[in-house]
């Protein structure tokens, strides 16, 4: 049976970073994707420009060089893309890892774990690993709204580009960077746009360029904006709103629900991770970022649970260093028994 020294769960930023850690300290790492590098990335609109400068976005050393201020999705993918190759890292796409569980019944760090995996081929196979790093972030998880026709084909909880809604009425939910941006992206591109935000203004964290742009076309009339309401239905060509006015109903051929991402805590829940019950931060070690469960590992945003606004690429890169950090202090002194 092939053992490697650490399994890595998610190809983003995090779990790259653990890898390239791993790799410069001659453990044998795989790191296990379900989609593509950096998937989540992929996924952002495609004119997606970051809050943040490049090189708070690096990983491994490696610097992300851009004539820019601020970087583009795609300089992040090309950058993300450079960075496996110069590591040369070992990566398996398409793959989803559906259970963890450990070894043996028991706590020594030496037992440690077996990820059950599928591809998008339907190929299943079992992996095992001294250790398990899991960066699986929480963009594969909206925070659902919770109301009937939420799951309608015409409703999305991402946005890529505006070009299909070209004179089309579409209604954005939130009032965020994602909203907000998208607002503003869609209505350049000849579209009727509505946005709909449950408090009584737009969040302050708003990329400084982008909320005065929004909050001068929403003065102006350019973008309807409904503050101090909420969604109760989406209906096939509309969605009804409820405010302390009543009820009203307004047209939609299209809905972004842009209400924030969650981590999916399924698969730790069922390698034994615990849980806070309110917040869904995982039980882990803020030092060694192990969880309660030996030799299981967390990284990146899936730390923080429902607390989105605590861990992002900027930090959350520098998680893997301490864990491979960690593993290597336990290996060692197993090879020494």
């Amino acid at each position: 049976m092939s053992v490697r020294d650490i399994l890595v769960v998610g190809a983003g930023p995090a779990g790259l970073a653990t890898a390239i850690a791993a790799k410069q300290a001659n453990l044998d790492c795989l790191v296990i994707e379900k989609g593509a590098l950096v998937n989540s990335l992929q996924h952002f609109p495609v004119n997606m420009v970051f809050f943040t400068s490049p090189e708070l976005l690096e990983i491994g050393g490696l610097p992300f060089v851009t004539p820019h201020e601020k970087p583009t999705r795609f300089e992040a993918l090309n950058y993300y893309r450079r960075v496996v190759d110069t590591f040369d890292l070992e990566i398996a796409f398409d793959e989803e890892v559906l259970a963890v569980y450990p070894d043996q019944v028991g706590s020594k760090p030496e037992q440690g774990l077996t990820a059950e995996t599928r591809s998008t081929r339907g190929v299943r196979r079992v992996l095992h690993g001294r250790t398990l790093v899991l960066g699986t972030g929480c963009y594969d998880r909206p925070n659902l709204i919770g109301v009937p026709g939420e799951d309608l084909p015409h409703v999305s909880h991402y946005y890529t580009e505006a070009h299909g809604f070209y004179r089309k009425r579409v209604v954005v939910v939130g009032g965020k960077n994602s909203a907000a941006e998208t607002a503003l992206d869609l209505f350049r591109s000849g579209v009727s746009v509505t946005l709909v935000h449950r408090r009584s203004r737009l969040a302050d964290t708003i990329k400084y360029w982008v909320k005065p742009d929004i909050e001068n076309r929403i003065k102006e009339g350019s973008i309807a904006a409904r503050f101090d309401t909420r969604v109760v239905e989406i209906r096939p060509t509309s969605v009804v709103l409820e405010s302390a006015d009543g009820r009203d109903e307004i047209p939609a051929d299209a809905v972004f629900l842009l209400t924030g991402y969650v981590a999916d805590t399924e698969l730790l829940s069922q390698a034994g991770v615990r849980f806070d019950d309110r917040s869904f931060v995982p039980e882990y070690d803020r030092t060694t970022f192990e969880t309660n469960v030996p030799g299981l590992f967390v990284v990146g945003s899936v730390v923080s649970g429902r607390q989105r606004g605590e861990v992002f690429i900027e930090n959350g890169r520098f998680h893997g260093q301490q864990v491979v950090s960690v593993i290597c202090e336990r290996l060692a002194g197993v090879a020494a028994r």
